[in-house]
């Protein structure tokens, strides 16, 4: 599958490529990227023929934005789709005063949670004011799951339902964006949010994926009914399926357990039958599912973009999928590349 096929992102007038390229860690996360490198990324991605771009006031703390819009800036405007989040404002500070973690050497901003619907109409302007372009094509509401909020989750939730998405429905109202959704860790909260209001699409990190399905039974089916669109990220499940049930693995940001271990082992040994690289079968699987247009990945080094991209169009053959459902590691319901 080549990145430049375009595809329609749900019910709303938007085309995007199946390959999305997430810009989280052009914050900074965990270590630095130089701009050079940053600005590298976006034209090796732009020359690939990747046009659907993602971002958010969090990643690192407003520096991710900025370095979208610079990159960006001078493209035309209507060859590519850009999203970006609500539910953080950010405040200027002196950098000795923030604490940056997880984020290294991030944009001297503060950031509070603010999910009202003033404060979502002053992040929706702050971010435009650092990418310096005229719009946002789509808005997630992001974070409001169990995963990033905990205990507070439920208040949080209803918080956002009642502020953010009447915000982002006038944005919508008046066309200022296109597409309005909810970008969290969990489709639980994805369904949800469905249930309650009028979204159009959604952004789920590490919950569809080659390892979990657990989305095909309520939250996908529903999406598909409504015509909502869902951008997966997380495809890896924070590492296992780019590496391997290798020591050390990371699933969830953590190591991975040993029944998830041998797991993707058995997958392994489909992958090794058929010459086919997991990463490659990991990206792949997503985007077939008919709600998911598009797949969302991060990078550090144009190296690393490389490879996602040849992952990306690597060829599998249909009796790779049929082994890992005939072998009960794929759900037979799963939507499979053809």
């Amino acid at each position: 599958m080549q990145p430049g096929n375009l595809r329609k992102f749900g019910r709303v007038d938007l085309w995007v490529t199946p390959f999305a390229f997430g810009t989280a860690p052009l914050g900074n996360i965990f270590a630095e990227i130089d701009e050079a490198t940053s600005d590298a990324m976006f034209q090796h991605a732009w020359d690939a023929g990747v046009r659907f771009y993602d971002t958010a006031p969090m990643y690192g703390h407003g520096l991710s934005e900025l370095r979208t819009g610079q990159s960006l800036r001078w493209k035309r405007r209507g060859d590519y789709v850009l999203s970006s989040k609500v539910g953080r404002r950010l405040h200027p500070a002196r950098r000795e005063s923030i604490d940056f973690a997880p984020w290294v050497n991030a944009a001297p901003f503060t950031m509070e949670f603010d999910y009202s619907y003033d404060g979502t109409m002053r992040s929706f302007e702050d971010s435009l004011q650092r990418l310096a372009l005229e719009r946002l094509d789509i808005v997630f509401i992001h974070d409001i799951d169990v995963f990033t909020r905990g205990k507070d989750q439920p208040e949080v939730f209803r918080h956002a339902m009642d502020g953010c998405y009447r915000a982002l429905a006038r944005l919508r109202d008046e066309k200022v964006v296109t597409a309005i959704g909810v970008g969290v860790n969990e489709w639980q909260v994805c369904h949800e949010a469905l249930k309650q209001r009028d979204f159009d699409c959604f952004l789920l990190a590490g919950r569809y994926t080659l390892l979990e399905q657990e989305a095909l039974d309520a939250f996908l089916p529903l999406c598909e009914e409504r015509g909502a669109a869902v951008l997966v990220g997380g495809g890896f499940n924070s590492g296992i399926l780019a590496t391997g049930a290798k020591p050390g693995a990371k699933y969830n940001y953590a190591p991975a357990p040993a029944a998830i271990m041998d797991k993707v082992s058995k997958i392994e040994a489909v992958c090794a039958e058929f010459n086919v690289p997991l990463p490659a079968a990991a990206l792949q699987f997503v985007v077939a599912h008919p709600a998911v247009p598009s797949f969302c990945a991060g990078t550090r080094t144009v190296a690393q973009l490389d490879q996602n991209l040849a992952w990306f169009s690597h060829p599998i053959p249909a009796e790779f999928w049929a082994a890992l459902k005939s072998r009960g590691l794929l759900r037979e319901d799963a939507p499979v590349p053809v």
